[in-house]
């Protein structure tokens, strides 16, 4: 299944976002809960576009800098709307609270919920010079919470060998965030890049991967704000992915 991540066209609405998803043919959408954007909170809104569109929620990732409850508000709204996936981003490294809520409460709300509960990696930035920004994102940490949504850019933003990481992890990935590294700017289209997704879409299929395919890039690489040009990329990135998967 090939769906767009709403953040890569977060500029426009989010009922343009559903147009255009239509427009490119893809299967689903995965929405960004965006603490700052209410249409993104509001999950009648959402069943209603989503209904009008024949378009499912594959995904709903929640808030970054998150709290109990956001992720509980977004679990909610997964229920509401029949979505199977929630990914949350790992908190920071000195949130130490919400750390130990999802180490602990989320095993039990997965099975309560019947929801897939997916923690992203995510990238390799420190503070102090060299510790690392966010908590439970090493490999480590990743196969404890016991399911992942992998992230490609962000596996390059660690200097982390894309393959690799998914042999590692392969058995808990539920979510797949796809994007390149062009010019060594992360979240570049799929079709361009450095990253081996190629292979990394070929071994998807071998190992008979049943998750979305999420495109999460940044709003300038599909253009956004030239309508005809949006639609275009998107469905180029589209044909990519079909090839390969």
């Amino acid at each position: 299944m090939i769906a767009l991540h709403s953040s890569s066209l977060h500029k426009y609405g989010l009922n343009r976002i559903f147009e255009f998803i239509k427009k490119a043919g893809y299967d689903g959408i995965e929405i960004a809960v965006n603490k700052n954007n209410y249409d993104t909170q509001n999950a009648e809104y959402i069943k209603k576009l989503s209904n009008e569109f024949k378009i499912p929620i594959v995904a709903l990732h929640a808030p970054t800098n998150g709290s109990q409850k956001s992720v509980k508000h977004v679990v909610d709204m997964a229920v509401y709307l029949k979505c199977p996936v929630v990914v949350i981003t790992p908190p920071k490294l000195t949130d130490f609270k919400f750390t130990r809520w999802l180490k602990k409460e989320i095993p039990m709300l997965r099975k309560k919920k019947h929801i897939d509960i997916a923690l992203a990696n995510t990238g390799g930035k420190t503070f102090l010079g060299f510790l690392p920004e966010r908590a439970l994102n090493n490999v480590e940490d990743l196969k404890k919470f016991g399911m992942v949504a992998l992230d490609c850019s962000m596996t390059a933003s660690k200097k982390q060998d894309l393959i690799r990481f998914y042999e590692h992890l392969k058995k808990l990935i539920v979510h797949v965030h796809l994007s390149n590294v062009k010019r060594r700017k992360e979240y570049s289209l799929p079709n361009e890049g450095i990253l081996p997704l190629e292979s990394f879409l070929k071994k998807l299929k071998d190992n008979k991967f049943d998750g979305a395919l999420s495109v999460r890039v940044r709003p300038a690489e599909l253009s956004a704000g030239e309508d005809d040009i949006v639609v275009k990329k998107l469905k180029k990135v589209k044909e990519f992915i079909e090839e390969y998967s």
